[in-house]
């Protein structure tokens, strides 16, 4: 069995506000192999880290395949301690906006083999929040093709 490690990351600037994600793919022995970033638009920074989880677990997927990801083992980590607890079932998710991104995920871990949400301090995760802040300076940058 192979073992993946994917730190993610949301924030946002205001509470809501412009929100984006910052996403890292590691094997087991923490090599980086991708890293994305995505602006969300106006979010909370629980929903932008609930999102960031969702968006790693499509695109775990779509880079390496559904059978990847039905024998592979997942650490998902993660500084949002709400998130963990919340996704571990220690914490209820009392937020009406939150409760559908549960669902999400809860659904999204069925194409998964084993998926374990573990917290990290903020220190640990600087890579996924480099790129969310990335992705906000840059927001306003972003060119059109049309």
């Amino acid at each position: 069995m192979k073992k993946f490690i994917i730190c993610t990351d949301g924030g946002s600037r205001g509470n809501p506000g412009p929100s984006a994600i910052g996403v890292v793919f590691y094997n087991e022995k923490e090599e980086i192999l991708k890293r994305c970033s995505q602006c969300l638009g106006k979010a909370t920074n629980n929903q932008a880290e609930y999102q960031a989880v969702i968006f790693a677990l499509k695109k775990f997927k779509a880079l390496f395949g559904k059978a990847t990801a039905q024998s592979a083992e997942i650490e998902m980590r993660s500084d949002s301690e709400l998130l963990v607890n919340q996704l571990n079932a220690k914490y209820k998710i009392l937020d009406e906006k939150i409760q559908p991104l549960f669902l999400e995920i809860w659904n999204l871990r069925i194409d998964f083999k084993k998926i374990e949400f573990i917290h990290i301090p903020r220190e640990r995760n600087k890579e996924a929040d480099k790129l969310v802040n990335e992705a906000l300076d840059n927001e306003g940058n972003a060119q059109s093709l049309f």
